[in-house]
């Protein structure tokens, strides 16, 4: 068996960050270093005070220490890593502009007044989950021991027990349409012969040099080679594409 460390060594670069700031956060708030509302989406503090962090910084919370927050973290450790290290392996460019897409889709639908949340964390969460679901359809998944289903209908097993549970399911929902849109502009569209429109931009591949974390397959980028780190090509989804 590993160990914590070696565990830690092992998980790929977006998700580890992702999930140690959003562990990072809930500890400081547990610690009563931070007050969680100074790092909550509101549109009147970023547009009339400038505090611009807000629009970043709502997404690492996702909750006091709790089952809930201990379920997010789990989906983040089990589905993120297997996203991450599956369809996205080698493409860390094209998995971090996964993420920056659901959220920047996540904060236009948080300024329609009816689907406006503090914090849209968990919203990510269920993106990610939704799209490992539609690129893992059949897999066997096993609901705490008494329910087996297949991978395509575990967001919305996940749904039900948030709803068991007395949670909100207005963050569940909105991260499985911002899944579902992202899944249908990256794979169902281009299947279909539309032309890929989401491609992952230079940028994103830059700051991924930049980071000097992760690999991408043809990356348009050429690494610093005293950074040490080897990056070939741009990346492509499943197929070739």
């Amino acid at each position: 068996m590993s160990t914590p460390g070696e565990y830690y060594r092992s998980l790929p670069p977006v998700i580890k960050t992702y999930g140690v700031l959003c562990l990072m956060t809930t500890s400081a708030y547990y610690l009563q270093l931070i007050d969680p509302w100074n790092l909550a989406l509101s549109y009147e503090s970023v547009f009339k005070r400038l505090q611009i962090w807000r629009l970043i910084t709502n997404f690492f919370f996702l909750g006091s220490f709790s089952l809930p927050f201990a379920m997010r973290l789990l989906m983040l450790a089990r589905y993120g890593v297997l996203l991450e290290k599956g369809p996205f392996d080698k493409r860390t460019a094209d998995f971090l502009w996964m993420m920056i897409f659901g959220a920047l889709s996540l904060l236009v639908l948080a300024a329609v007044p009816l689907l406006r949340s503090s914090f849209m964390g968990i919203s990510l969460v269920f993106m990610i989950v939704y799209v490992w679901s539609r690129e893992h359809p059949n897999a066997r998944i096993n609901i705490y021991g008494v329910v087996t289903l297949k991978g395509f209908y575990l967001p919305w097993a996940m749904l039900a027990l948030d709803l068991i549970f007395g949670n909100r399911l207005m963050p569940d929902i909105l991260g499985m349409v911002v899944g579902h849109l992202y899944y249908f502009l990256t794979v169902l569209h281009p299947l279909a012969g539309g032309r890929d429109i989401l491609k992952t931009p230079l940028w994103v591949h830059k700051l991924v040099v930049f980071w000097g974390e992760g690999t991408q397959i043809n990356s348009p980028v050429q690494p610093n080679p005293s950074a040490g780190v080897a990056f070939s090509g741009r990346g492509y989804r499943l197929g070739g594409r």
